[in-house]
């Protein structure tokens, strides 16, 4: 029965950061492009003061699965390469970090792309 809850807790805070995305699409003019960007730049500032790994904690794959995780992944990795190799660290850290990440939707894209054919309008 635990596990229902852990996947309920995942759906629920996914859920609602993709609900947040949705109204901020439909209300405002603001683009799907610049909203996917602030929710990285948010997962960024939200890991940054420290909040966004309780989120993780509650949720598991509900909150570090969404765009905003991929910031959380960017903020965390940039942490721990200025741990490692000082401030040099600030410019290697977000794309070792995001390299898997980044590295899959690239590969499954591309599968997509091969696999399914777009149709002319």
């Amino acid at each position: 029965m635990e596990v229902f809850w852990e996947y309920v807790k995942a759906f629920v805070i996914g859920g609602l950061f993709c609900a947040i995305a949705q109204i901020l699409i439909d209300k405002t003019n603001i683009t799907p492009a610049r909203v996917m960007v602030a929710f990285v730049v948010a997962g960024v500032v939200i890991s940054a003061v420290g909040w966004y790994q309780p989120i993780i904690d509650f949720a598991g794959a509900g909150a570090t699965v969404p765009i905003i995780g991929f910031g959380h992944v960017m903020a965390k990795g940039v942490r721990e390469a200025v741990d490692k190799k000082g401030i040099l660290g600030i410019f290697t850290g977000a794309f070792t970090a995001g390299a898997a990440g980044v590295t899959a939707a690239m590969v499954f894209g591309y599968l997509a792309a091969i696999i399914f054919k777009p149709k002319e309008k």
